[in-house]
């Protein structure tokens, strides 16, 4: 991994995205002059996994100019917690001194960039390894943060990617989503307790756990994909985990 990451990171495209973030990003005052800017704009959404905002600059703008510090602000409002990490991390909307004036910051959001970036080209590879990715990051962060445990477990389902990683690793039918949202996480909790012992995401903020829940979903996506093994087989090897 270590090694595919540094060869990754030495692409000319990503060198020269990277490069002229660091170079520009500390000269940029306001939420109007990051949007205004291709290049810059398109480092600092691909950093949070937004990548496909880059067009969308009216959108963007609201959201990083009315920052994170009031109830009301756009980010506080979205399901997706991606824009209010954004919005926080730049403090356009926060503070009367944006985050891009910080000499660490640039270098920051290029850690960022380079990793989400590197799962988007494992993912057309195997998105089942991108998820898997994306769950040793995110999934951390939630478990690791102060919120309650309800709000841990609404965070998860409202992050598709964790969401997919959950249903698929515990066999949960396509029709899950439709269920009342309370008791979508009774639910997970239920048989999160039944798989790990502990149904509460905290549990994760530990490696180990989190590398078990991330096999459990990487051996349940293959099997989805052998569908022509008998129900013996799937046994045998679920005994195996």
């Amino acid at each position: 991994m270590d090694t595919q990451t540094a060869a990754f990171e030495k692409s000319p495209e990503i060198v020269s995205d990277t490069e002229y973030f660091a170079a520009n990003i500390g000269e940029i005052d306001s939420a109007e002059e990051l949007v205004n800017d291709f290049r810059l704009l398109k480092v600092a959404l691909g950093a949070y996994g937004l990548d496909d905002d880059v067009y969308n600059k009216f959108f963007v703008q609201k959201i990083l100019d009315e920052g994170t510090l009031t109830t009301d602000a756009l980010a506080n409002k979205l399901t997706d917690t991606k824009y209010k990490e954004m919005s926080a991390d730049f403090g356009f909307g926060d503070f009367s001194t944006p985050s891009t004036k910080l000499s660490t910051f640039a270098g920051e959001i290029i850690e960022k960039y380079n990793e989400r970036q590197f799962e988007i080209s494992v993912g057309q590879q195997d998105e089942n390894m991108r998820l898997a990715l994306n769950l040793e990051r995110e999934l951390s962060i939630i478990a690791n943060n102060d919120a309650s445990p309800d709000t841990m477990w609404f965070s998860v389902l409202g992050s598709e990617p964790l969401r997919t990683v959950f249903e698929t690793a515990l066999g949960l039918p396509e029709n899950f989503a439709s269920l009342d949202l309370d008791r979508q996480v009774d639910e997970l909790r239920g048989r999160v307790q039944n798989f790990m012992g502990d149904g509460e995401i905290t549990q994760f903020s530990d490696p180990e756990n989190l590398e078990k829940l991330n096999q459990r979903f990487l051996l349940m996506s293959q099997m989805q994909s052998f569908g022509v093994q008998s129900s013996s087989q799937i046994a045998l090897t679920l005994l195996q985990y």
